[in-house]
């Protein structure tokens, strides 16, 4: 298996209302009404604490099916902390993202305790979406002036 690039593209609306396409999948992304947006979507970081939770969920799927792990029932739970001030005033010392995500798993298999950690353990190390968040990766940009 080589290399499997994935595209997406965002395109911003009206007010802060950014329609977001990947595929043949739409998603709108928005701010709240208390921060001037117009509240038809959730906002990017909370869009991006589901993108790990999903990525969980189905990398846990995945998992049990190739590990034959009777995996019955898992959700993720998420909260990240985010300090506004970083965002919008650039505080300084202030980190504009998550300061930090808590990820709850709740979990039932037909399994041991110590079964369930390892594969809760696995279910985190092979998470596409939290590997890229806990390791980081280049962004690249590139920019182009329309006229």
């Amino acid at each position: 298996m080589g290399i499997y690039t994935l595209k997406a593209e965002s395109v911003l609306k009206s007010g802060f209302a950014v329609e977001n396409t990947a595929g043949k999948f739409t998603i709108i992304a928005d701010e709240p009404a208390s921060m001037r947006g117009t509240d038809t979507g959730m906002n990017p970081v909370e869009m991006l604490l589901c993108a790990l939770g999903a990525c969980q969920c189905i990398t846990a799927r995945f998992l049990a099916r190739s590990q034959r792990f009777d995996l019955q029932d898992y959700r993720v739970a998420l909260e990240g902390d985010l300090d506004p001030a970083g965002f919008m005033k650039g505080a300084e010392g202030v980190c504009p993202g998550f300061q930090q995500v808590r990820v709850t798993v709740y979990i039932k298999a037909n399994a041991t305790a110590e079964e369930i950690d390892r594969f809760v353990d696995l279910v985190q190390k092979r998470c596409p979406v939290g590997d890229t968040l806990c390791h980081g990766v280049p962004v690249v940009k590139r920019h182009i002036v329309e006229e």
